[in-house]
């Protein structure tokens, strides 16, 4: 009889394993009333996957209960217990089940817990709490089990911490209340509660959000059926997701189906949300996917009726039928939400107004939307357009185009990506006729010719009346002159042989007296910084708006160059890690630049003071930097024009309101051909400590020659000193030459600023500084490029094998070369260009 039975319990062990034989109680992995853990302790799930005992994090004397990977050999926790209830004292914890059948971790010098579950029993469990056993599972979800039940009483899957681990969720338990999110670390090595969430939101169509308080930092976009609308699914091959919504539950999860790729999600104590994967062959964690830390990620970048687009220098524009409140466009006030979108004209609800396509976008925030999943898209349009409080419409399900979406009041977090959606948005009559025109050509009737023809004569005899009158007054003011010195200032062959001399001037000209008028007559309480060619002064325009005015010193000679060759480059260049030029003043022996006024000053005004530098926690750090990179790369590679900028420096990167970092100053910058990698000049300018030796020495320069000041500039940032009045014992001794001794030494995080604290993660912190040494090489062809930089700085992919930095032999060598390339460096960190806010 038993061996006839033996085929059918074969047969029928699959069935059961999730719940019996998961539920089956060794020795190893589990913990059970007469028998618990103590500090020092571990018990390991059935395969050797996780283990779960005390922990202490890096720069801590605290203790916790945690689960990690056993099996990899970076420490990495993915659970703890007591995560807001450490115990101070070392190798004294406890973790055991209590008489009530919870799981509880006491010290040693007290009676009541310092954690505990808090568990409501099943009556037939409370009453014999001797069969209730804690168990880990080699998913890494520590379960409560009753010898009795087949169920789950408690896991530790319902009450995650920082790490979304496969078979894992993120939702909502709809009959308990019970909500699956995720919290960060506080810091890195502070498993505390941290500032930021990552958790499901069911307003409108379910998405996942990331908050900070109450505040959304970002969020993923609607489910569609298929994917995050927001985060298409490029890993599709690799992970399986899963998204479920029943009268119970609403969650979205994802697994694994390779049993040999290690990778979990966490979000991190700087908020972003990354999937990693362990690479066994490195020993070291790759970041496979970055879900929150793009250009156009953060929430409403753009503000309402606004959209992003990370690949335009202007990330942020208006949709259709909607334009800035301001007419002239800046980046920092749309980024800020005081420059946001408007509709150009009312709408008239039922007279004409329709709906424009958006292809292929992330939809707006469904807070405000009303879903109804049995209506089409047809039938979606039609009550959006009976409804004048409607916005915009889009489908529900994009597998099978049914189910509708459609939003009330304001529009936000738009983001045109790849593989987005179609979206429709309300507009006024005229803007869907405009659209219609321009779609189907221009198709002019004889009627419309006539009326053309009228208007052009009408504007014409505006035109040459307006003329006239600015004629007579410009004859007056004597307004001629100064236009004919603009144009001799900008053709005259003796300022340059670059070859946009004969570039068209573009930029709105201001009058002297208006300038005197917004700095107050140049006033020393407006005046913000002095340099070699002038001094900058803070002003405010008629309409409020403040500036930065870099007025030229009438005794320089050599500035009359530097300002003809900013005017002429940075017109032409827009991206929101530059700083942004809004005029020019050009009256007589008066020369002058208008810039957006950077209310936090430039970078060497904070990094470079003891006190001032504690405001600037690794995550701003981390932040300039890449701002810094990401300009740089623009200037070589993404412009309409390859620039080198041939001064950066601390000193040269400003810092407004949200401490985004602009780079200023590009009087010494040259443009170069299409096909031109490197030039050479007899008159080597620059700033003492940043430039290349090649540059220094023979007057060659290139892009390496930027990558050469971007590296001294990253070794500054991190570590908190100056390169060029670095003294050390050593009076040869410069940052480059220390930060390559201690990383010979093995001393590296040593270089490491100490006004940081604990605010970064150290196998992080030493990358950049590989990098920065990698940047900084003698010869040029062993530097990276930007585009290198950039990826190795976002990266865990493998960096070259460092060298010998450069300017690390002797002082003398360096004096001797430059002196015959007519070298002329300037020893004044501050520029005519550092604009800072009082």
């Amino acid at each position: 009889m038993v061996s006839s039975m033996t085929p059918l319990l074969l047969l029928l062990c699959p069935l059961f394993v999730n719940i019996q034989c998961l539920c089956s109680a060794t020795h190893d992995d589990t913990i059970t009333p007469n028998n618990f853990l103590r500090d020092g302790d571990t018990i390991v799930s059935i395969g050797g996957a996780f283990a779960l005992g005390f922990f202490t994090p890096v720069n801590s004397q605290k203790r916790y209960v945690g689960i990690w990977y056993n099996k990899v050999s970076q420490k990495t926790v993915v659970w703890v217990a007591n995560r807001d209830n450490p115990i101070n004292n070392s190798s004294s914890g406890v973790l055991k089940v209590d008489d009530r059948g919870n799981l509880a971790i006491f010290d040693a010098n007290s009676t009541s817990p310092v954690w505990s579950t808090t568990i409501a029993l099943p009556i037939s469990a409370a009453n014999n709490t001797s069969t209730l056993f804690y168990k880990l599972l080699d998913t890494g979800n520590l379960v409560l089990c009753d010898e009795n039940s087949e169920d789950f009483l408690w896991q530790s899957f319902d009450y995650p911490t920082d790490t979304f681990l496969p078979g894992m969720k993120s939702g909502w338990n709809l009959k308990t209340g019970l909500n699956w999110s995720y919290t960060s670390w506080k810091s890195p090595d502070d498993p505390s509660t941290g500032d930021f969430t990552l958790s499901m939101n069911v307003t409108g169509l379910p998405e996942l959000v990331i908050t900070k308080g109450s505040q959304k930092v970002w969020r993923s976009g609607p489910w569609n059926r298929l994917e995050w609308n927001g985060v298409p699914g490029k890993e599709r091959s690799i992970i399986n997701y899963s998204f479920v919504s029943n009268p119970n539950e609403i969650y979205f999860g994802y697994n694994v189906p390779d049993n040999s790729v290690i990778s979990r999600i966490v979000l991190d104590y700087l908020g972003f949300a990354r999937r990693k994967t362990w690479v066994e062959s490195k020993a070291q964690w790759d970041i496979s996917r970055s879900y929150s830390d793009g250009d156009c990620d953060s929430y409403g970048k753009c503000g309402a009726f606004g959209s992003c687009n990370p690949n335009y220098d202007r990330i942020c524009s208006c949709l259709p039928g909607f334009e800035f409140k301001s007419s002239i466009y800046n980046e920092t006030y749309v980024l800020e939400g005081s420059q946001s979108c408007v509709r150009k004209r009312e709408l008239s609800c039922g007279k004409g107004d329709g709906f424009l396509k958006l292809e292929k976008v992330k939809l707006p925030d469904t807070s405000n939307a009303r879903v109804d999943m049995s209506l089409g898209i047809k039938d979606c349009e039609i009550n959006c357009r009976n409804s004048c409080s409607c916005t915009g419409y889009a489908s529900a399900d994009v597998i099978s185009g049914s189910g509708c979406v459609a939003w009330f009041g304001d529009l936000i977090d738009i983001t045109e990506i790849t593989d987005g959606q179609d979206f429709f948005v309300r507009v006024d009559a005229i803007e869907l006729e405009n659209s219609m025109k321009d779609s189907k050509g221009s198709s002019f009737t004889t009627k419309k010719l006539v009326i053309l023809c009228v208007l052009i004569v009408v504007g014409f005899l505006i035109f040459i009346t307006a003329f006239y009158y600015w004629f007579k007054k410009a004859r007056k003011r004597g307004l001629l002159q100064i236009h004919r010195h603009q144009k001799g200032l900008f053709n005259s062959p003796s300022i340059g042989t670059n070859q946009e001399n004969n570039a068209k001037f573009e930029l709105p000209i201001f009058d002297f007296n208006s300038m005197m008028v917004a700095t107050e007559n140049f006033s020393l309480a407006n005046k913000l910084g002095e340099g070699g060619f002038g001094s900058v002064y803070k002003g405010k325009l008629h309409n409020g708006c403040e500036i930065a005015v870099k007025r030229l010193s009438k005794y320089s000679g050599q500035g009359v160059i530097e300002f003809k060759n900013e005017v002429e480059l940075i017109a032409k260049l827009q991206h929101r890690n530059l700083v942004q030029i809004i005029g020019c003043c050009i009256e007589e022996e008066e020369k002058m630049l208008i810039y957006e006024y950077m209310p936090n000053k430039s970078l060497n005004f904070l990094l470079f003071d003891q006190t001032r530098s504690k405001s600037l926690d690794w995550k701003m750090r981390y932040d300039i930097i890449f701002g810094i990179a990401r300009g740089v790369l623009y200037l070589h590679q993404d412009s309409r024009l390859r620039i080198i900028h041939r001064d950066l420096k601390a000193s040269n990167i400003l810092l407004d309101a949200k401490m985004n970092p602009k780079i200023s100053d590009f009087g010494m910058a040259r443009i170069f051909g299409g096909d031109q990698s490197q030039a050479n000049t007899r008159r080597v300018v620059g700033t003492y400590g940043y430039m290349a030796p090649e540059y220094a020495m023979d007057g060659l320069f290139s892009v390496k020659s930027d990558v050469f000041s971007f590296g001294v500039l990253l070794l500054e940032i991190i570590s908190g000193k100056k390169n060029s009045g670095f003294y050390h014992e050593d009076p040869t001794m410069n940052l480059m030459k220390h930060a390559w001794e201690l990383w010979k030494d093995g001393r590296i995080l040593e270089l490491i600023d100490p006004s940081m604290g604990n605010s970064f993660l150290e196998e992080e912190v030493v990358r950049f500084i590989q990098v920065g040494i990698l940047c900084v090489q003698e010869k040029a062809k062993d530097r990276p490029t930007m585009s290198d930089v950039i990826f190795m700085l976002g990266n865990e992919t493998p960096i070259p094998s460092l060298k010998q930095p450069a300017f690390v032999l002797t002082s003398n060598r360096y004096s001797a070369k430059a002196s015959t390339a007519g070298f002329a460096p300037s020893l004044n960190e501050m520029s005519i260009t550092v604009v800072e806010g009082r």
